[in-house]
């Protein structure tokens, strides 16, 4: 695509969104890169929006994991785990995603984004994921399958995954919201980087703009780890803004797609 100035500032805006949201609430990056890429910035192919936005989302999260690391707040043990299994499945994912109908992938993401949103609005969350886990063999037992699941879709839709890792990293390893959202950013960065490598073996890859949106997200990451800090304090708020985020988003991608797909 022909980058004007008008194109670059979009880019980086998106790229600057989506760093503010991996630093925030450790997930919602990849979920707002690709409507941002296809619906602001005008990506009219929606495969390389998709395999595009993994990479950038997966470098931004690599960043943003070196800052949760540094004040202590990744669990290491279960994030590994975790990762492990769903590395396994983005490959699988990314492979049958790439060979999907547009319209129809998109859907299947808005679909997925509104019954994880809706999910979270349950108020045990809040309560019963409040401490720190200890890596228990009842643990390790949930943590590798339900990281091959989550890894799987994230691989299929083409994102980081991280609006599914963190309630998943929650409900497996009985972690709290702060901790999931610093420990889920190693997965949406193997996710990330394992799906968009399966793009750019198809060649549905765009470097110029991984670069602009990387610009971007540095910056948003870097905000994005402040208000984390507050975030941190209000485990209930984080979750409640987190949940009404994806099902906006969710509402709109579906929308839109119902009506591409009814024209």
């Amino acid at each position: 695509m022909d980058f004007t100035l008008n194109i670059i500032v979009l880019t980086l805006i998106s790229g600057a969104m989506v760093g503010f949201f991996l630093g925030s609430f450790g997930a919602g990056g990849s979920i707002l890169c690709t409507p941002l890429l296809i619906f602001l910035v005008g990506v009219e192919d929606i495969h390389t929006a998709v395999g595009t936005s993994a990479a950038a989302v997966a470098i931004i999260a690599l960043l943003g994991l070196f800052g949760h690391w540094r004040r202590g707040q990744v669990n290491w043990p279960c994030a590994i785990l975790f990762s492990s299994g769903g590395l396994v499945g983005a490959i699988l994912g990314s492979t049958v995603g790439k060979t999907t109908n547009d319209n129809w992938l998109l859907l299947g993401f808005a679909a997925v984004m509104l019954v994880t949103g809706l999910s979270m609005f349950k108020k045990s969350w809040g309560e019963t994921n409040a401490g720190k886990s200890a890596l228990k063999r009842s643990v390790i037992l949930k943590l590798f399958p339900t990281g091959f699941f989550v890894g799987t879709a994230a691989g299929f839709f083409g994102i980081g995954g991280g609006f599914l890792v963190v309630p998943a990293l929650m409900l497996a390893a009985r972690i709290g919201v702060g901790s999931a959202i610093a420990s889920s950013l190693l997965s949406i960065a193997l996710f990330g980087a394992t799906t968009s490598t399966n793009y750019a073996i198809s060649g549905l890859l765009d470097l110029y703009l991984i670069l602009y949106l990387m610009a971007g997200g540095t910056i948003g990451g870097l905000i994005g780890l402040f208000t984390s800090k507050f975030l941190s304090k209000h485990d209930r708020l984080t979750i409640v803004l987190f949940a009404v985020t994806i099902c906006i988003i969710a509402i709109f991608i579906a929308y839109d797609t119902i009506f591409v797909l009814a024209t």
